[in-house]
């Protein structure tokens, strides 16, 4: 189950990273803030949503739903007898 939900996350990683690189920005009309109006505003109304922005969206929130669910399940798998300072021997500590 482990070994699945890291696949999962990793390939939900890599594809997120594509499609926010495929991603027109906004700021992709500079060459008309000189002088010009942009064919997309600051803070005007946003047209509908493209495909890009909702497999952004999906992805996003699939690497989410990966992330908590491996915390979970990672927490609940190993054995937490305290701190990572509580393992350690009084030697390594002193020197």
């Amino acid at each position: 189950m482990v070994a699945l939900l890291i696949t999962l996350h990793v390939v939900v990683c890599l594809f997120l990273i594509g499609v926010v690189l495929l991603q027109q920005g906004k700021s992709a009309d500079i060459a008309n803030a000189f002088g010009g109006q942009g064919s997309q505003t600051a803070f005007g109304p946003r047209g509908a949503a493209n495909l890009l922005t909702r497999l952004t969206t999906w992805s996003a929130v699939i690497f989410m739903l990966t992330s908590i669910s491996l915390t979970i399940i990672l927490t609940r798998t190993t054995s937490s007898n305290g701190s990572v300072l509580s393992h350690m021997t009084q030697s390594q500590g002193k020197k």
